[in-house]
């Protein structure tokens, strides 16, 4: 039921698409331009800078936000950070798959950063330095986003395999089951991307294509 509840809460706070209330208030939908997401990079790539940090901000706090809140909820268990990494979960579900909007949301990176920031300031540096890196030196949002999702479940295992976490230990293969999951389904939306990174043909952050 506690995971039940957790998915639910985070699918609801998911459900605030940032980018495509960013877009109606610009009298577009931006699941209409660009790659047709609703995520941070179209945003920017459709509707500029300030577009883009706005939609981030957004997605990264309701993510933020809802895992906080259910980590006090779950404050007492001795598995609250499963709870949280359902909820982050529950989030990115709702953002990648909302029910309003013919479940055509975003990829859930920006979502994702904010799981990264609820769980381990640790897995947060390491994931941000590769991703700041692999964009600043190929220009592909898409790359840095794949090695940002598969350093986060090394990192799980890692680092709850050591206990650093507060998951029993009945509980610590069901934990390292959701970051694959969360990690998988991240990898699985950028499926597009990758077939155009391998043909050299993907969309660089700025001037256009390798």
């Amino acid at each position: 039921m506690s995971r039940i509840l957790c998915l639910a809460v985070g699918y609801v706070f998911g459900l605030f698409q940032t980018g495509y209330l960013y877009g109606k208030m610009k009298h577009i939908d931006i699941r209409n331009y660009g790659s047709g997401n609703s995520g941070t990079t179209n945003a920017l790539r459709v509707m500029g800078k300030k577009a883009g940090l706005i939609v981030f901000a957004g997605d990264f706090l309701k993510t933020v936000l809802a895992c906080l809140i259910m980590r006090i909820v779950f404050k007492d268990s001795p598995d609250t950070d499963l709870y949280v990494l359902y909820t982050g979960l529950g989030v990115v579900l709702g953002h990648n798959f909302p029910c309003y909007l013919h479940f055509k949301g975003g990829k859930g990176i920006a979502s994702m950063a904010g799981i990264l920031c609820s769980m381990d300031w640790r897995v947060t540096i390491v994931c941000a330095v590769l991703f700041l890196g692999a964009v600043i030196i190929t220009r592909y949002v898409s790359l840095g986003s794949i090695l940002v999702v598969t350093a986060f479940l090394i990192q799980m295992i890692y680092y709850g395999m050591n206990g650093d976490y507060r998951v029993s230990d009945g509980s610590r293969a069901e934990f390292f089951g959701v970051a694959a999951v969360l990690t998988f389904m991240a990898i699985w939306r950028h499926r597009a991307n990758i077939g155009r990174l391998l043909h050299g043909t993907e969309n660089k952050l700025w001037g256009g294509k390798k």
